[in-house]
């Protein structure tokens, strides 16, 4: 029983299951955007945000009041996770999932390092070369095409800057007060945040009516996916809660192993879903990509999955 205790609270195995989740949920996504009435970028995230409410069903799991400015941390963090996933959409409808996704499996983890470096005062220790391994492959990932940098490194960019604060701001937050406490006023923060996409007329009228159009089958498929996608961020969550932010993000190279498989499989099976280029090349670079981050998953587990830091 102890051992699955402690399974159960190992933050490396938990990320390692929220961003496999995720990376199946970011799959759909891509086929949900294309269709008609869910291709909206505004009420595609306004929606993803909204439905995140529903986390405040944990007050009657142990929730606890914590301090204003701890409450106003993890509502940052909250607002800040929807901002970025709206730069994080913008990527995965503009181009190839397996690529720009794969983006953030090297720039997330790097933009979280030196964010939590100074604020959260976190050193790699004995995990460094697993933490740069499984960073490394996201980067190898990415670079498997000739790619329009300029169009979509901006997206990239703030996205991976943005994740890498709201890990920061939740770790913070879940330092001084009980995960649920945090997690309650997160997914407010994210509630909040999509709230405030309405303020601006033409937003909240795109909202709407793109709401409207979509057929019901869609409907049912974008919320479906938005419970795989909630589980998989709630773990995402809580594996922060029980480890150093940066190597929840660096494990997020998972996600981009799944991408690739996920769109490699749509595209021969599937093509009228969704189609990306496939080169000999391409599968060589990507084939690299993921046997250093599943080498990278090794050597962190050889060191005990944890690292110094703030407490868990």
């Amino acid at each position: 029983m102890s051992f699955f205790k402690s399974l159960a609270l190992n933050g490396i195995l938990i990320a390692i299951v929220a961003h496999a989740l995720i990376g199946i949920s970011l799959v759909w996504d891509k086929v949900l955007l294309r269709r008609k009435g869910l291709q909206n970028l505004v009420s595609y995230v306004f929606w993803l945000g909204a439905i995140s409410i529903f986390g405040v069903v944990l007050v009657f799991f142990g929730f606890h009041m914590p301090s204003l400015g701890i409450a106003a941390l993890a509502l940052a963090a909250g607002f800040c996770d929807l901002l970025a996933s709206y730069f994080y959409y913008a990527a995965l409808k503009a181009g190839q999932a397996s690529e720009e996704l794969a983006a953030m499996g090297g720039f997330t983890p790097v933009a979280t390092v030196a964010l939590s470096v100074p604020l959260l005062g976190v050193h790699l220790a004995g995990q460094f070369y697993g933490f740069a391994l499984m960073t490394l492959g996201g980067f190898v990932m990415f670079f498997a095409e000739k790619l329009p940098l300029k169009k979509m490194l901006p997206p990239v960019i703030a996205a991976a800057v943005l994740f890498g604060l709201t890990d920061v701001l939740q770790k913070i937050a879940f330092n001084h007060a009980k995960f649920v406490s945090g997690y309650v006023f997160f997914t407010i923060g994210t509630f909040l945040g999509a709230i405030s996409l309405l303020l601006r007329p033409s937003w909240r009228r795109q909202i709407f009516k793109n709401s409207e159009e979509a057929p019901p089958r869609s409907k049912v498929g974008y919320m479906l996916n938005r419970f795989t996608a909630g589980v998989g961020s709630f773990l995402a969550v809580y594996a922060v809660s029980r480890t150093a932010p940066s190597m929840v993000e660096a494990i997020s190279g998972v996600r981009y192993v799944v991408i690739f498989f996920g769109a490699y499989a749509i595209t021969r099976w599937r093509p009228r879903w969704f189609r990306e280029d496939f080169t000999p090349r391409a599968l060589a670079i990507k084939a690299l990509g993921t046997a250093l981050v599943i080498a990278g998953l090794i050597l962190v587990g050889i060191h005990g999955g944890l690292l110094s830091g703030g407490p868990s």
